[in-house]
């Protein structure tokens, strides 16, 4: 498995902010005004990431983050409102799926850094990554019931597969927000910081020094794994660990350990 190296182009984003930190992209979603909320012509500019990041081999790993006092505190409610016919709202949800989705497939590992209000298709979006890191103040919930509506950008998959069955139903069932201390005990969140984007990025910082075809492919071992039987996940594992086997960084990692030396991993 190799990371493809294409030209790439600097973005241009009306709603989002685009740069890089060393091997880090750090997307910063920019609507303060509204908290962040998530509009279509944001969601359509969130969607161009993940093509963003595959093309260009530099990138380690993917930092979300909000302007403001907010992560995201969820979809236009304006935009929502309007949606009167069933064929539309249906559109509108699977929209949100596919660029969660996209998100949630990316190769590189993705990292919320949760600084406010991450509410309805904010917390969606936090779920779509793969850690979430919380500042002290955060507040999370899925409050949709509460507007005759229920969760539509993956919320009701996605959440019990995080933190089970019945804790997903409570906070889906009563619309509840929870602040960090309690999200992080229920395992909602994987960390909490002071300052989130600070957080996650020191928690990326953690991650980009390992092999990243390894942590590609031990994100699809997780992901292809978590629906199927124990014996047929422990199959798609052994698959994968010999697919690593033969990538140029296995046999650098392998060999800076026994040569007691820091590796240079290439993505190859």
């Amino acid at each position: 498995m190799k990371f493809e190296t294409a030209h790439h182009h600097e973005p241009e984003f009306e709603f989002l902010d685009y740069r890089l930190e060393g091997s880090i992209a750090v997307v910063t979603i920019r609507r303060p005004e509204v908290l962040n909320a998530l509009s279509t012509a944001l969601l359509q500019e969130l969607a161009e990431i993940p093509e963003l990041i595959n093309e260009n081999p530099e990138v380690r790993a993917l930092v979300l983050t909000g302007e403001g006092k907010a992560f995201v505190a969820g979809a236009d409610i304006p935009e929502i409102a309007a949606l009167s016919d069933v064929f539309v709202a249906r559109e509108f949800s699977l929209l949100g799926q596919d660029v969660f989705g996209a998100i949630a497939a990316s190769p590189v590992p993705t990292i919320a850094a949760i600084n406010g209000y991450a509410l309805g298709g904010g917390l969606e979006l936090a779920l779509a990554c793969d850690l979430r890191v919380a500042s002290k103040n955060a507040k999370l919930g899925l409050p949709e019931v509460g507007l005759g509506l229920i969760p539509g950008f993956g919320g009701t998959q996605r959440l019990p597969r995080i933190v089970g069955v019945g804790r997903a139903l409570d906070l889906i069932l009563t619309g509840r927000h929870v602040g960090a201390e309690e999200a992080y005990q229920m395992g909602l969140v994987n960390r909490l910081a002071d300052d989130a984007l600070a957080g996650a990025l020191e928690l990326a910082e953690q991650i980009v020094r390992n092999g990243p075809v390894a942590m590609a492919l031990a994100k699809e071992a997780v992901f292809r794994g978590f629906d199927v039987s124990l014996p047929e996940g422990l199959e798609i594992e052994a698959d994968l660990f010999g697919m690593v086997s033969r990538t140029a960084d296995f046999k650098e990692g392998t060999s800076a350990f026994l040569e007691k030396r820091k590796p240079e991993f290439k993505g190859e």
